[in-house]
């Protein structure tokens, strides 16, 4: 199932900035009974990354196409992209440009149930993210990064992959954000730099915030995780995974990820 600008269509045009150069912008969004879940986190990440690309959108059109498109999927995941449109050869945007919306549904992934009940082992991955403030924080479509670093291990005994910048600082996972537990304090990486600021990481946060748990942004060495009482991933679709192993480091399932993980599954049985 696909969609391109609001209506059925199977292909995107050879032209379109978003093959030539990853102009534009993405989202991942869980659909449950026809509707996306955390749908306003979404719409304001895609929102900011669109005024810092200087993409016009129309995210009220966007956003009711978008519920349109859940509605008929029903069930899964729904990527919607939005690029700068088509334009001539060579970098420079066409002005004024022409956005595109490509919508496409699928299947949820299925993920084993012990990666959430029993924890997961993270490859330590070579692949170093790039310090560039202009697109930290956003989901653009250029993810070779990812690519690269997840094409390091082939190993299902490995869950996701840790990314730390070129400065060694710890980031996320490959594709997910990353928290660790320090004396009850919830600490999760600065993205001012590099990195995607997911829509669930922004909800783990507000969820701790509300049940009173004491909250840090910041930077994150390899020596504090190594260091830390708990640590977990998160992303959209599966909610948090405890993390049991990186290397040779060994994290037990803690009490405050255990908290925040019912926390986080009580969104979708709401929805």
């Amino acid at each position: 199932m696909s969609w391109v600008d609001g209506q059925p269509a199977a292909g995107l045009p050879i032209h379109d900035r978003a093959l030539a150069y990853g102009d534009g912008l993405f989202e991942t969004i869980k659909v449950v009974r026809g509707r996306p879940e955390l749908f306003d986190r979404h719409l304001q990440r895609l929102t900011l990354g669109c005024e810092r690309l200087a993409i016009p959108c129309d995210i009220d059109l966007l956003s009711s196409q978008l519920r349109a498109f859940s509605a008929e999927l029903g069930g899964g995941v729904a990527k919607l992209i939005v690029s700068r449109g088509e334009g001539k050869r060579g970098y420079a945007p066409p002005i004024p440009c022409q956005p595109r919306t490509v919508m496409t549904g699928s299947p949820l992934p299925h993920y084993p149930k012990a990666h959430a009940e029993q924890g997961v082992r993270l490859f330590p991955c070579t692949t170093r993210l790039a310090e560039q403030p202009i697109l930290a924080g956003l989901k653009h479509l250029n993810r070779l990064e990812q690519v690269l670093a997840r094409a390091e291990w082939q190993d299902p005994v490995f869950a996701d992959g840790l990314m730390r910048d070129t400065s060694g600082r710890v980031i996320e996972g490959v594709f997910s954000n990353l928290f660790i537990v320090e004396s009850n304090l919830l600490v999760t990486p600065s993205l001012e730099r590099s990195g995607v600021a997911g829509v669930m990481r922004a909800e783990v946060l507000e969820q701790a915030r509300h049940a009173g748990v004491p909250t840090r942004i910041g930077d994150l060495s390899l020596e504090q995780l190594y260091h830390a009482d708990e640590v977990f991933l998160c992303n959209s679709l599966y909610g948090i995974w405890p993390v049991r192993q990186l290397d040779a480091r060994v994290w037990p399932v803690g009490a405050l990820t255990r908290k925040l993980q019912r926390l986080v599954a009580d969104l979708s049985s709401d929805t």
